[in-house]
This record gives C-alpha cells, structure tokens and sequence, in this order.
C-alpha cells in the first residue's frame, strides 16, 4: 500500500509543508478514533475536484463500521457533499439526519483541517489542506457512560481544535511511539487550574500503585504528584510541572514504589487560548524494565568485545616478542603469520566494542587490516602500494570475522609471494556487492602461478576453510594477462544479512 505522502503528492494539491502536518496529525489518528468511538478517515482534494482517502483509523473502544480499508479510494456519492461543504467553507458540517451505510444507520461529522503557519503564530492556511469524516454507528445506540460522555467530550474538543489549526501541537517535541499512553490506558481531564475534573478507572490505579490514595478527581495533579515524590532522591524531569498542569504538549515519566508511569499531556484550547487539559497515563514498569535490561546487555556485550580485543592484542604482542627472540627463519615466520591472524581478529572485535549495533561496517574493518600490508612487506624489504576500491557495506558480527582473517590471509600471500624479491608493488582490492552476491577480487602485479596449481600451504587451507566453509562461498585462483595474481571471492549475500 502507498505511503500517506505518495498517496497526497499524487493528487498534485498540497505541499511537503501540508504533508508534514498531515503525517503529525497521523501521528494521534488512533486516539482520535479511540475518544470519538468511531472510524475517522481522512481525505484529500484531488485533481477532479473530489477527494481521495489518504488514511483510515478503526476504534479499539468500540466495533468498526468499515471492515474494508478507504485509503487510496475516490470519496463516496453520499459523503462528497458534505466534505466538500466542510472544506469550502472551513467548518464543521454534521448531517442532518442520521445517515445510512450498508443497513447501519450512521452519524457523519465532516471536520476542515487547517494548518498553523508558525508554531508562535495564530495565522493558519486559508483554505483547508484536507478533511476528516468521523463516523459513528447508532445502531449500538445506549445510555452512556460517563466515561463515555467524557471520551467524547474529549474528541470533540480535539476535532474543534484540528478545525482551527490548534491541533497537533507545533510545539510538541518529537518523540518515539513505543510505549506511548493511549486513552485505553488512562485518561485524566483537567481544567485550566489543573484540577482533575474526571480520571478514569486505569489512570486511577497507575496512581493507587505509585502510592496515592483516595480519589482523584477534584484533586490538583501537580499536588498529587509532588506528594508522590517527595523524599525520593530522584532525577526529575524538568517538564514534569508543565505536563501535569496541562501547560505544554510534553510527555514525561514519574516513578514511584518501584512504579513508572508513563504521562502525555495534550492541552485543550479555544481559539488559541488554553481552557483545559487531557492526560494520558500509562503504567510503563515493565516497558522500562526491558529498556534498562537491553540497556545492560548491549553495555555488557561492547565490554566483551573490548576485553575479547585486549587479549587478542596482549597474545599478539606475546607472538611478536616470542618472535623476535626466535633464531629459526621458518619460525619466526610462522609466529608472524600467527601474529597477523590474531591481530586480524582483535581489529573486528576491537569494531564491535565501539557501537551498539552487532552488524560491523566491514569498510571500516578492512582499512585497519590493510595496515598490516606495511609491516608484512617491510620484513620482506619491500614497498607495497595497496589500493581499494568499491564497499563490503555491513556485516553480521559472526561473518566479519571469518571474512576478516580470510582477507588477510590473501593480502599476506600477495606480498609475501607474489612480490617476493621486488622492490615494490601493488595489491589491489575490489569490493562489490549486489542482493544476490559480495564479490571480492585481490590482485598483485608480482610474478603470477601457474594456471591450475594453487598453493596447499597452512595459508590456503585457511582461507578455503573460511570462504567455503564458513561463509558458503566460493574461492578462485588464476594468473592474469601478463603477470600477477588475482583471487576471486563470492559470497551469498543471504549468508551475510540472515538474522
């Protein structure tokens, strides 16, 4: 299904400034639909002078009328002229008579939505930038309750407020949706004093288990949360005051008793002048819970990784000593080799240790083991010129590391052997990677094989245990024109991104 911006600049009447608004006013679509108890869609003016559903929201609070989605549909026969009164005229247009949709008599309410210029400012757009329809069943037609009552009362306020450019709220800061209150969770109205004048069941038992007691309607919030912290050596957060007089359009945490309890503040204004508050709350123990436990687990996890890297460094360093104290060339040779092996390793774990994230930014990887290049050509008296191109992109922490001492492997036996007994020389490095496969090709300029012999040294083993085994890939060997080597890596992209 199209996005709400693909769905409004096909329609060629509206700007990013309107659809940056919409997607705000998206933002609260299911609380609106929540309060009102009824489907709310949302539609915007297209090229034929009609208008096209951009954006549907169902009630959790009560039976759909709508089994079937609007979004991306022309508006109806029944509903175009109302919508197109609310938008020419720029205010709200209920029907008169109750209307009637697939044997269900409906109530429809068509709501002008017109967007605030400045976040300071009163101006708003001239015209409408969309319409919303709010339709509510009357067939499950009952005495309501008051919590019902005050629901609506609520929605009502909020469509007012959409109609006169003071809803959403420029001046709410962004913030994540996860865990966010919706009005299931808990509701709580004040008026312009900051007294509750109605809380319902679940916000009152958020605050029966930080510890108030009693009821609290009729009662100042911010005198009910101050009680609530006092004594508490606890960080907290400066918006708190503005959240629970209902001053600003912030969220906050306040804990408790072992309790954190999650507030939204949405305040209610008539034309531009604050008459009154909605307070969402939600008991978010277990949600922090979990955060602080990943929090704990990823601070755990580079810690790890930084102390796997210290010991890798510490037996490469012992490798090296041992090394430089050893007399016996072949020796020495195979403590160097070992050397770089675990160095390879350290450097990817030495990566990991430094973000959250176990994927690795394998370009970042390979640059520090080129490094290696100097220190292999150097006891081999020879200056290598190494050259990059293209990008592995990320990687899965468990597949950078085989990669890795793969690579190293290769670029070692570049110098080692096919520049043995030069003065200098090259070692390129292609990168390429696609959704099906990464292709990795490394070549020297040195004195080349022969076509069909491939080395059978500990080297080799290596790399074909790691590439094939390991990774599922493929490995080739072959001369090319002229002289030099070139060795051929691919590997399944599926391998390097599952998980």
């Amino acid at each position: 299904m199209s996005t709400l911006s693909d769905l409004v600049q096909a329609q060629a009447r509206s700007n990013e400034a309107d659809i940056e608004w919409l997607h705000l006013l998206i933002g609260d679509w299911q609380l609106l639909a929540d309060l009102a108890f009824a489907d709310i869609v949302l539609w915007v003016p297209s090229k034929d002078d009609s208008f096209v559903a951009v954006a549907h929201a169902r009630p959790s609070s009560s039976a759909t009328l709508f089994y079937r989605d609007f979004v991306g549909q022309a508006v109806k026969p029944e509903w175009k002229q109302q919508i197109t009164e609310a938008f020419e005229k720029a205010r709200i247009v209920d029907t008169a008579a109750p209307s009637w949709f697939e044997e269900t008599p409906t109530r429809v309410r068509a709501v002008p939505v017109l967007r605030r210029l400045s976040p300071s400012g009163k101006e708003t757009t001239e015209l409408p930038i969309a319409v919303i329809t709010r339709h509510t069943n009357l067939s499950e037609a009952r005495t309501p309750s008051r919590q019902e009552l005050t629901f609506n009362e609520c929605a009502n306020d909020l469509f007012q407020m959409i109609a006169s450019g003071d809803f959403p709220d420029l001046g709410a800061p962004s913030a994540t949706r996860r865990a966010a209150p919706r009005a299931s969770d808990g509701l709580i109205r004040l008026d312009v004093d900051g007294q509750v004048t109605f809380a319902s069941p679940n916000a009152l038992s958020a605050f029966n288990r930080m510890g108030f007691e009693g009821e609290l309607e009729g009662e100042s919030l911010a005198e009910v949360t101050t009680d609530l912290l006092t004594g508490r050596m606890l960080v907290v957060d400066e918006s708190l005051p503005l959240v629970v007089t209902g001053r600003a359009p912030w969220r906050t945490d306040i804990e408790a008793r072992g309790v954190t309890v999650s507030l939204r503040a949405i305040p209610i204004r008539n034309h531009g002048e604050r008459v009154g508050a909605i307070v969402l709350c939600r008991d978010v123990t277990e949600v922090r819970h979990q955060e602080r436990e990943l929090i704990t687990k990823d601070a755990t996890i580079r810690e790890i990784h930084h102390r796997v890297k210290n010991n890798l460094q510490t037996v490469a360093s012992l490798l090296r000593i041992q090394a430089r104290r050893t007399h016996n060339d072949v020796a020495r040779d195979a403590l160097g080799q070992a050397m770089r092996r675990v160095t390879a390793i350290a450097v990817v774990h030495d990566t990991l240790s430094e973000g959250l994230n176990q994927n690795v930014d394998f370009d970042v990887v390979f640059d520090r083991v080129l490094k290696l290049i100097a220190e292999v050509a150097s006891s081999h008296n020879t200056t290598v010129h190494p050259k990059s191109s293209g990008s592995f992109g990320h990687l899965p922490s468990e597949y950078a590391t085989p990669l890795a001492l793969a690579l190293t492997e290769l670029v070692t036996n570049a110098v080692e052997h096919g520049l043995a007994g030069r003065a200098d020389g090259e070692v390129e490095i292609i990168a390429k990677r696609n959704d099906k496969v990464l292709s990795v090709k490394v070549r020297d300029n040195g004195v080349g094989l022969a076509e069909g012999k491939v080395g059978s040294g500990l080297g080799t083993q290596i790399v074909r245990t790691l590439i094939q085994g390991e990774l599922g890939g493929t490995i080739d060997w072959h001369t090319l024109v002229g002289r030099g080597t070139e060795v051929t890596i691919d590997i399944p992209t599926t391998w390097l991104t599952k998980g």
